[in-house]
């Protein structure tokens, strides 16, 4: 079987590079003949060819031989066209949906990304990094989660948000995400709060080395001999009460699929806003919530390797209690208590005559409520700022 030689087959890719950067406007016709080392009647008997004959009318016709496929240049102009003026912060693999969804051309995926890396609209993948081994999944739903955030311009022309996320390990189904200002203790506590009262309580969760998750802390010093143990953290303490293991991974590395979720959505969310014309939070929170995680469920979760699932009811009359930031504080003689510069009255109670002295925990709910408990009896409910608020029933044990 007859072959195009070397020399014949690198001049035409040449020759369709230069052309396919005509097209797409990065460089003049003129330039583009320039560049080859024909004239510019030249260059317009090659576009020609180009329209007729596709790549094969790049080649040395000569040899006769049969035409590779090809695609209409007239198509080639259309994708071109709609990746520059439209879909230019896409990455290629979403641009390539976009393409069979949207506009129905069904071109291979190959062809597109060498057609836009050829024009010079999309730059050349990098090396990989070293050899790494993949951790196995977990086989059942509810064995491990991984929670994380990050920070990136999400929605079009508003600064940075961070974008926390509850993924399953062993499907990659998102249970919750959510825009915020700024990933802290609340955040991911309200996420694994709901989780746990929709589905249950699961195994175990795999986080960074947040402040928030682990605590940094360890009291020691120049003039320090024993340093104080570090007590544990609010998620720490609310994961602990309902027997769940919380793993701090040592490198982005380790949180593999979490950081391939973010990669992967960072080249697509900001471009689906972007198109809906959504410029705030709370519509992109709401697109979080109806379009974007539902449908990431159903297109890119895997099954599990078992069936059945590991998540373990999850109905306990202290729920509000566990997930909720404990604050100790010592009773004055008149009956008062401070946080943040606020003075909370404790109101008269059947209990005790005075709880003058007494240890009590100042609960901080995630509704923005306070709670004044002593043991497992409620003394009193107050707003943010201190007010009272109607009395509620004192919780069970």
């Amino acid at each position: 079987m007859e072959y195009y030689s070397i020399p014949a087959m690198e001049r035409a890719m040449k020759i369709q590079e230069v052309l396919l950067r005509a097209m797409s406007g990065q460089i003049h016709w003129i330039q583009a003949a320039e560049i080859i080392g024909i004239s510019d009647r030249s260059m317009r008997r090659w576009r020609d060819r180009y329209e007729q004959f596709g790549y094969d009318g790049l080649l040395d016709r000569r040899t006769h031989r049969p035409s590779p496929k090809r695609v209409p240049l007239k198509t080639v102009e259309t994708i071109l066209q709609l990746y520059r003026e439209r879909y230019r912060d896409f990455n290629v693999r979403h641009f390539h949906e976009k393409l069979r969804d949207a506009h129905g051309l069904r071109i291979s995926y190959t062809w597109v990304k060498t057609a836009l890396q050829a024009a010079g609209l999309v730059p050349t993948a990098s090396l990989r990094g070293p050899h790494r081994q993949r951790r196995p999944r977990r086989p059942l739903p509810g064995m491990l989660l991984h929670q994380d955030g990050s920070t990136h311009a999400w929605i079009p022309g508003r600064a940075p948000l961070d974008l926390v996320v509850l993924l399953d390990d062993a499907t990659t189904e998102v249970y919750a995400a959510e825009f915020v200002p700024q990933e802290d203790t609340r955040a991911c506590m309200t996420q694994i709060k709901a989780v746990v009262e929709k589905r249950g309580i699961f195994c175990a969760l795999y986080t960074d080395r947040g402040s928030h998750f682990t605590t940094t802390r360890h009291g020691a010093g120049p003039h320090t001999i024993h340093p104080p143990e570090p007590g544990p953290t609010q998620i720490e303490r609310a994961l602990g009460a309902l027997g769940t293991q919380l793993i701090p991974a040592h490198s982005p590395q380790a949180r593999g699929r979490g950081e391939r979720l973010f990669g992967t959505w960072q080249g697509r969310l900001p471009q689906e806003l972007r198109l809906r014309g959504i410029r705030t939070v709370d519509a992109a929170n709401r697109f979080l919530k109806t379009v974007w995680v539902p449908k990431h469920n159903r297109t890119r979760t895997l099954p599990p390797a078992q069936p059945g699932t590991a998540f373990l009811p999850g109905h306990r009359p202290d729920l509000a209690r566990t997930f909720s930031v404990h604050h100790a504080r010592t009773v004055a003689a008149d009956n008062t208590l401070q946080f943040q510069r606020r003075v909370f009255q404790l109101p008269p109670s059947a209990l005790r005559v005075s709880f003058a002295q007494c240890r009590v925990t100042l609960y901080e709910h995630l509704d923005g409520r306070l709670e004044v408990g002593y043991g497992p009896h409620t003394l009193g409910w107050y707003q943010a700022d201190g007010t009272p608020l109607t009395a509620k029933r004192t919780c069970a044990a």
